[in-house]
């Protein structure tokens, strides 16, 4: 997979800023969803991790010999087609003789620039592209130097469904996550770039804090690290890339519960925390939440 699509496997996490995270011991990011006999995997993914990140925890291995069907953010396929990458590419580019110089402060200007030419990425590369996307491309750029790669969570089961014949399925669009992510921060540029950019140069230690967080389940310190403070800082973006997909996601969910089949939906951790995440929306429409231990099974 070349670097237009690792960008496209929705490298937000890295976009948005990570605080420490407790070290609390916890079971794992996987949850049974139920009502009655019907049951519903819910896992909460990384969308990139590093060599030493596998294997993952075992309860995905658990929730992915149970269900008959693999529900992702958007169709593994569509991800692979060359032709959304240069479509995403193409839609998080100035058309209209706009830049980035034109667009931003001097001081988020020259930020960009400098952390750009220190992870060889000059902003003459950047410049045609909007602030989201180049931050996109630096925290890439970052993350690479530090062993992470496109192989994550969801990647790893697309393949291994694939391999065993069971039934894909989505819950977004292609072109919804492209208009997504090419409009993100609109009207709020140099905001953006300035808060992505201040952890970028602690980026190894906020992911490790971020897997150790996710391979326990711990939602409260995902919900302090990550919710509270993209929800206090960027309530739109808060809006858009998680509480209003989540409500989308919600009645899907419910669908799925009235079918035969076993589903393992499999979407960003990031959704699974706080008042608005899909774990309280759907306990407070009756269904019986439990996170899943391999071991007490």
């Amino acid at each position: 997979m070349g670097m237009l699509q690792i960008i496209v496997s929705r490298l937000i996490y890295c976009l948005l800023p990570f605080c420490l995270f407790a070290q609390v011991s916890g079971q794992s990011s996987v949850w049974e969803v139920s009502k009655g006999e019907s049951i519903v995997y819910l896992g909460g993914t990384c969308h990139v991790l590093r060599a030493a990140d596998f294997p993952l925890p075992p309860e995905f291995y658990q929730a992915y010999a149970a269900a008959d069907t693999l529900v992702f953010e958007i169709a593994p396929a569509e991800i692979k087609d060359p032709g959304f990458a240069l479509s995403l590419m193409a839609r998080s580019r100035y058309t209209d003789g706009r830049t980035l110089k034109t667009v931003l402060s001097d001081e988020a200007y020259t930020a960009l620039a400098q952390e750009g030419q220190a992870l060889g990425l000059p902003i003459e590369v950047l410049d045609g592209f909007k602030p989201g996307m180049a931050v996109m491309m630096l925290s890439f750029q970052a993350l690479t130097r530090i062993g992470v790669t496109q192989e994550g969570v969801d990647l790893h089961f697309s393949k291994l469904a694939e391999k065993d014949g069971k039934t894909i399925q989505a819950l977004e669009t292609a072109e919804f996550q492209i208009d997504l992510i090419s409009t993100l921060g609109d009207g709020r540029e140099d905001e953006l770039v300035l808060y992505s950019l201040q952890d970028l140069a602690h980026i190894e230690t906020f992911f490790d804090a971020l897997i150790q967080a996710w391979r326990s389940g711990d939602v409260d310190a995902l919900e302090k690290g990550f919710v509270t403070e993209m929800k206090a800082g960027f309530p739109e973006i808060h809006a858009a890339m998680l509480a209003d997909r989540n409500a989308d996601w919600v009645p899907q969910i419910q669908a799925m519960l009235k079918t035969p089949e076993t589903e393992f939906v499999l979407v960003g951790v990031g959704h699974m925390p706080g008042s608005d995440g899909l774990l309280a929306l759907l306990q407070n429409e009756g269904y019986h939440i439990r996170q899943i231990q391999a071991d007490a099974e």
